[in-house]
């Protein structure tokens, strides 16, 4: 199956339990299902078969009919698009993850899905002559024609056309909802299942076991001759079962560590045990420092509240008991579904408030960023600005500390801070806090309130509380300066739309010849990463090493390759492009966040990285009694030096904005202001060049004026009115090029009739000023025309040959007494043309 739809079954999941742990007000629906899972294959032949197993006298197979049940409802939250394949195990058969399989031996069934039953059906027609790679698996010594080996499995289409191919790829061999069974502890190894396998004549063999080693396509294993045409191997059976039926039945097979544990029919503690154990032996981060919690004081402490929840019959004591459970790590991957009885217990505890809300500075002050009108702050003359100093006489940084807010666990300290100023202000209705603080002259005192019933100071330092409303996981569109802004809201939706419309994105934003792209992930809580990077450069970008708990080594061990972000088959450039992050950003958004970063000349603006919540959770999700749901992070990333990937630290801004009085009391978006002055600012600023441009002779700049050559003006950004150029002083221009352009650099003037022009240059004296330089008026040239009845005169060069950096040039008209151009008077004064030419490098 394609490498990107491998990585995406195994992380799909990253959002969906998130929510619960990141967003008490949204509860995670539960699973209440899980279909049965097949048994485990019989143990592996390991004796040489020397007669052929017996085969059915049926027709030879014509087309293929199926069922499967799943109970992770991965497919249908990311496809709508669905198929079955006939997919190529030539991968499998070479043992290559990455062999891409051809689109010429791909051949695509219907499916039709029951996303209320979990529950699906599927046909598909055998070609009479498949295109699949041929291969020789006896392994007799022998030259030998081969034969084909396919298996079944989920095709959903991502993006394009229905086949794999270009973009959406399709690397390794199935081993999610695949009519084979693999160890996905040992590199996704066939253990069973069934395989649909093609002979061009009756002298090919085909392995009816698996060997000695256990493992199939190996010089142990034992064969048998297999005729021409379609074969079904039934490799459940032992010796393997051939058969040939016209209308063969398979089934595919979801991974049992992918299925949803589902613990909901225990008892309390059964249930418990069952999960604890699970997750003290799998957890993603066991080993790494600050991560894994006391396993044994955990049980210890929450154990016997399990055995009086149960002997109680409390279902609301079991779920406090979950919840403890979740806020013992520091993992914001680790989470559970809110009960009513939660849910009541969180609108309890955040029912009272002061009035007002803080804000932690960079420099460690913390400073009242919201008053409430006529609430207890405010009547205490409490305003904005002010620097709250103490609460109850502890220092802030001292009472936060203590603070446990329900928003845990949190993967970063930062987040955790963040919460805890907000949930440090909480109280219930008629808690008194004495609260010491100083205003804008300095003077520091100390008063005490009396909370109300009141949310407001809680829900204006939301992280979501700026999220915009949105009807697509993308949307976009360019800005008044010209910059174009696209926001990936969501990468749990539908795959292959979020994809389209980021492309469609960059497509328009091309197209109108933006200056540059301003791609906002701000607020996209994740769901399936998708190598969007890709559409921005032709560079392969690595990614972190996936790793999970082997039962048979008792380590993590590395599960496939590396991940990647590979080049899409079309690519959009721009010269200036700034990603934003924040801490919403989550899991599979990190993931993307980071291909985009690593893309050349990417600006990384924010206050905050994204939220280094980072992890695998496909294989940690249990359903509870009490129709609760968990999830714990079962997959780490790691880099080559074994440190973390992204858990934790998240993708740092290279651009970030200072978290001081001005922006966090500024209106407005303040990030999406620097990231769009950072877009605006051209390639080459800062940056002095080695020298000035050429400057053409007369007889050159005539001639390049005539042929039409672009003045300076017209490259600007800047198109100022008449009347700005009609008075004294300062008229600016930006312009960006590059430094193979040729441009005409002037100043003009028109009067009527001619007369008055040669009256009008008696009092105008002219200076070019070139990168500090005056430039010698005999260098310069003059031409003279008429238009719209008036008589015009321009002085001019051509400039070429451009240094890269920043360029200053200026022309100063100074009119040395008060002219009139035969219909408007003009002061006396400096009328100053001022540009910044900028080449890139």
């Amino acid at each position: 199956m394609s490498k990107r739809f491998i990585f995406l079954v195994f992380a799909l999941l990253t959002a969906a339990l998130v929510l619960g742990a990141c967003q008490p007000l949204q509860p995670v629906v539960s699973v209440t299902e899980t279909p049965s899972t097949p048994e485990a294959p019989s143990t592996p032949a390991a004796a040489v078969t020397e007669t052929p197993p017996a085969i059915n006298p049926a027709d030879e197979p014509v087309d293929i009919h199926g069922k499967f049940s799943y109970s992770n409802a991965i497919i249908t939250d990311y496809y709508v698009e669905h198929a079955v394949a006939l997919v190529d195990m030539y991968a499998f058969v070479q043992r290559d993850l990455e062999w891409v399989i051809p689109v010429e031996g791909q051949t695509l069934g219907y499916l039709d899905i029951n996303p209320d039953t979990k529950r699906a059906e599927f046909f598909l027609q055998l070609p009479a002559q498949p295109d699949g790679q041929m291969v020789d698996v006896d392994h007799d010594g022998q030259d030998e024609t081969g034969l084909q080996v396919f298996a079944v499995a989920y095709w959903p289409n991502l993006t394009g056309g229905p086949y794999s191919v270009g973009d959406d790829r399709s690397m390794g061999w199935p081993s999610y909802l695949a009519s084979v069974k693999t160890d996905t502890e040992n590199d996704d190894e066939i253990i069973g299942g069934q395989l649909i396998v093609w002979s061009p004549d009756d002298a090919q063999s085909f392995p009816t076991g698996f060997g000695a080693d256990g493992l199939l396509f190996t010089d142990d294993d034992p064969t048998a001759p297999i005729a021409a045409g379609y074969t079904i191997v039934d490799m459940d059976s032992e010796p393997f079962t051939f058969a040939k039926e016209a209308h063969p039945e398979l089934t595919l097979y979801e991974p049992q560590d992918v299925a949803i544990k589902d613990f909901s029919k225990m008892s309390y503690t059964e249930a418990f045990n069952a999960m604890f154990e699970t997750v003290r032996k799998e957890y993603a981060f066991n080993g790494i420092e600050g991560k894994q919690p006391d396993w044994d004081a955990l049980y210890a402490e929450l154990y016997p509240r399990v055995e009086e929840a149960e002997a109680n019959q409390d279902a609301e004591a079991f779920a406090l008991v979950i919840r403890d459970f979740t806020w013992a790590f520091k993992d914001g991957h680790v989470g559970a579904s809110m009960t009513q009885g939660l849910y009541d217990m969180f609108l309890h505890d955040i029912a009272g408030g002061y009035g007002f809300a803080i804000r932690e500075l960079d420099d460690g002050r913390f400073i009242v960023t919201y008053v409430m009108d006529g609430g207890p702050a405010a009547e205490a003359g409490i305003q904005v600005g002010d620097e709250m100093t103490a609460f109850n006489g502890q220092s802030v940084d001292e009472a936060l500390s203590q603070v446990k807010p329900w928003s845990l666990p949190m993967s970063s300290d930062w987040a955790l801070r963040y919460q805890q100023a907000r949930y440090l202000l909480r109280a219930q209705p008629g808690d008194q806090a004495e609260i010491t603080f100083k205003n804008a002259d300095g003077n520091e005192q100390t008063v005490t309130l009396t909370a109300v019933e009141e949310r407001e100071s809680f829900s204006v330092t939301s992280i979501y509380a700026n999220a915009p409303d949105y009807y697509l996981p993308v949307e976009f569109k360019i800005l008044d300066s010209g910059v174009g802004y696209v926001r990936l809201n969501s990468n749990y939706d539908d795959l292959n739309l979020i994809i389209r419309l980021f492309e469609r994105a960059l497509q328009t934003f091309e197209d109108a010849e933006v200056p540059g792209i301003i791609i906002d992930l701000r607020y996209n809580s994740g769901g399936a990463p998708l190598g969007l990077a890709g559409f921005l450069t032709d560079q392969e970008i690595t990614m972190g090493q996936l790793q999970y708990y082997s039962e048979a080594t008792g380590q993590f061990e590395d599960e496939g390759l590396p991940e990647k972000v590979y080049p899409n088959e079309h690519q959009y450039r721009f010269d200036k492009m700034v990603l934003m992050v924040g801490q919403t950003c989550y899991s599979a958004c990190e993931l993307e966040a980071y291909g985009f970063s690593q893309v050349p000349g990417m600006i990384v603006v924010g206050q905050y990285p994204t939220g280094g919540v980072e992890a695998e959770v496909a294989r940690g999700q249990f359903v509870l009694p009490g129709d609760l749901s968990l999830q714990v992070p079962t997959g780490r990333f790691i880099l080559p030096d074994g440190s973390l990937f992204l858990e934790g630290t998240g993708v740092q801004p290279t651009l970030r904005v200072p978290i001081n009085e001005e922006t966090v009391l500024a209106k407005g978006d303040i990030e999406l202001d620097y990231a769009e002055r950072a877009v605006l600012q051209p390639l080459g600023a800062g940056i002095t060049p080695a020298g000035p441009p050429q400057i053409a002779s007369p007889s050159e700049a005539q001639a390049a004026l005539l042929n039409g050559t672009s003045f300076l003006e017209d490259k600007a950004r800047e198109k100022p009115s008449a009347e700005e150029y009609a008075q004294p002083g300062t008229v600016s221009f930006t312009v960006p090029i590059a430094s193979d352009e040729s441009l005409i650099w002037a100043y003009g003037w028109c009067a009527k009739p001619k007369e008055t022009l040669e009256d009008n240059f008696k009092y105008i004296d002219l200076t070019f000023t070139l990168d500090g330089e005056t430039v010698p008026a005999d260098t310069l040239a003059t031409y003279e025309y008429e238009a719209q009845g008036q008589s015009c005169r321009i002085i001019y060069t051509m400039l070429s040959a451009w240094p890269s950096g920043e360029h200053h040039l200026s022309i100063t008209a100074t009119f040395t007494r008060p002219i009139n151009d035969g219909s408007a008077d003009y002061a006396a004064g400096n009328y100053v043309l001022d540009y910044t030419v900028y080449v890139k490098p």
